[in-house]
Order: C-alpha cells, then sequence, then structure tokens
C-alpha cells in the first residue's frame, strides 16, 4: 500500500487517517481521528483485489460480540475507495509490548490479575460458539483512558465456529490438519494436526501464563532447515518435557491449569469458573488485592516517555513483533 495515498484517504467522510501503526499480509492498521467528535480510532485497511475475506469475517465476529466487556467496539465496517475498511475502538499495547517493558519479568500478582481477565475473554468468545485459534500475549491488549485497566482480546481473523447449529452437535474430529495460529503457543494436539476445539484455545492460555512465569519458553530459538521441520521439533520438545519440569520453581496452580487442559476430551466444555478460581484462591492465599495495580502501572513512572503518549497508545519501537501476521 502507498502510505502517503492512505494517509490522505477519508473513511466514510468521518475518520482522516493519521499515521501507521503496523502491517501485515491481511493488511495495514492506522491511527485516525474521527473529525466530527475529535476522539481516536484504529482502522485496518485491505486492499479490494486481495483474495482474503478475512476482514469482513472479523466484522462479523465484532458484531457477533458487541457489548461484550473486553471486545473492542466496531464503529464501522465497509468500503472506501479501494480498501475494505475496519474502524474499531483504539486500545493501548499489548501484553507481548508490556512484558517487553517490565524486561520480561511479570510479578505473580499481575500474572494472576491477568489470567482472571483472558481466561473470561475466551470464555465469551467461546460462549458465542467461536474458537479464537491465535491466542498469544500480542492478541491482548490493555484499553486506554478509563478502560487502561481493562484487558481486551483482539484479532478473529482465525476464528472458527466449533458448532453446528443445523445438525446441532460439536464439529466433527479432524485429523491432518495444518498448523493454525503461533507454534509458540498452540496446543499440542493443533501440532499433531488435530481439528482445534475450546480445549485448545485454554491450552494455548495456558503456554502464555507459563510464558509470563518463566520469561520464555524451552522451545522458543529452535533452529531448524525450514519452517515444517521447526515445528515438528517444537512439538517434539512440548510432549517430552513433563508439565511438573516446565512449571518448576513457581506455583503449583499452573501446572494444575496445563494438566486440566490436556486431560480435555475434544468436544468437552472447560470449566471456565474452576480454571478461575484455582487462581484466585491461589490470590486469596497470598493475600493479594484484584487492584489493577500491574506492573507496568508501577513502573509508568519510570518510563521514557517513547512509550507511552498521554493516552496511553504505544508508540513503535524497534523490537521485531512476533505477531508478523496481523495486528487486529
Amino acid at each position: 500500500m502507498n502510505n502517503n495515498t492512505n494517509n490522505n484517504l477519508l473513511i466514510a467522510n468521518q475518520w482522516q487517517l493519521e499515521r501507521k501503526l503496523g502491517s501485515g499480509s491481511f493488511g495495514d492498521v492506522y491511527r485516525a481521528l474521527n473529525i466530527q467528535t475529535g476522539e481516536h480510532v484504529a482502522i485496518k485497511l485491505e486492499a479490494n483485489n486481495t483474495y482474503s475475506l478475512q476482514l469482513a469475517f472479523e466484522a462479523k465476529l465484532y458484531k457477533l460480540m458487541k457489548g461484550i466487556q473486553g471486545i473492542p467496539k466496531l464503529f464501522w465496517f465497509g468500503e472506501e475507495g479501494d480498501y475494505k475498511c475496519l474502524v474499531i475502538e483504539l486500545l493501548g499495547p499489548s501484553l507481548e509490548d508490556l512484558f517487553h517493558l517490565c524486561k520480561r519479568e511479570f510479578s505473580l500478582k499481575t500474572i494472576l490479575m491477568l489470567a482472571d481477565q483472558m481466561i473470561s475473554r475466551v470464555e465469551c468468545l467461546h460462549r458465542k460458539f467461536y474458537l479464537h485459534r491465535d491466542i498469544k500475549p500480542d492478541n491482548f491488549l490493555i484499553g486506554i483512558g478509563k478502560d487502561s485497566a481493562q484487558i481486551f482480546l483482539i484479532d478473529f481473523g482465525l476464528a472458527k465456529k466449533f458448532f453446528d447449529h443445523r445438525l446441532n452437535k460439536h464439529i466433527s474430529y479432524k485429523e491432518g490438519k495444518s498448523l493454525t495460529g503461533t507454534p509458540r503457543y498452540a496446543s499440542i494436539s493443533t501440532h499433531l494436526g488435530i481439528e482445534q476445539s475450546r480445549r485448545d484455545d485454554m491450552e494455548a492460555l495456558a503456554h502464555v501464563l507459563i510464558y509470563f512465569s518463566r520469561g520464555t519458553l524451552p522451545w522458543q530459538g529452535i533452529s531448524a532447515l525450514n519452517k515444517k521441520h521447526k515445528y515438528e521439533k517444537i512439538c517434539e520438545l512440548k510432549m517430552s518435557i513433563s508439565i511438573t519440569n516446565l512449571c518448576a520453581g513457581f506455583s503449583p496452580e499452573f501446572a494444575m491449569y496445563l494438566n486440566y487442559c490436556r486431560r480435555l476430551q475434544y468436544a468437552d466444555e472447560p470449566d471456565y469458573f474452576y480454571i478461575r478460581q484455582i487462581f484466585r484462591n491461589l490470590s486469596y492465599r497470598l493475600n493479594y488485592q484484584y487492584d489493577s495495580m500491574f506492573d507496568w502501572v508501577l513502573l509508568k513512572n519510570r518510563v521514557s516517555s517513547h512509550f507511552f503518549n498521554q493516552n496511553q497508545e504505544p508508540i513503535e519501537n524497534n523490537r521485531p513483533s512476533s505477531n508478523s501476521n496481523k495486528l487486529l
């Protein structure tokens, strides 16, 4: 896309593009100004001549999730010039950005507060009969302003309906599927080519929480001849490392959660309340308060101004994003 052309584009006679926030294979994301209200939004553009129908699908999911806590508001979807445009609520940094900001160390209190909200976000999506299929720190963002303590789930481009209402049953178990999602966090079943279900989103979330606890995961940084070989090596490591060793050195509740996920059968509904309660009980025993005093909030006054502006909006930095395919 031509950056200069897009910066002059007015969307629906209402939103003026200001600057590019990021790009990927599915489109470019911009910060834009509502010229009528002075409020900022995020706009994702997808060229009309691309084969992908991802943006229309995402718009459908945002409409389906309307009004649900922790899901960005959809303001408009349509065409402008040569592009399909998705206009949604502008959010702050991702949890991956904030983890990097905190020098890849989150306190247990922060992780437990995050877990509580993240489990709820995935549960809400599942209640609408959709899987996310790309659970990772980059796809959870904090809000801005009055919503700065709220965690938002984004990026529904890889989502899939898991319940067939015509047949009134869960989609069929299949094997031989290609890997969908981010290998670092994907469940073992996903690596093995099994059709994803709710258990896989929950296992991926367990891997994210363990990543926050450890700082890295053992299968990061694997070198291989090609992607296929790399994914196979990641899968082998995930299968060979015991959950006890993976979670060694921190609270056993994380191992309990991952063990629970890996015991779930294909069509099982996860017990979201039980999973949340595991971590809430740990917080209670440690006398932690869910006061939204995350590590980055405590750090904020010492953070250089290039990361947060007055709206807590992230400004692009030199850290390579692990979310290379898309931002929203």
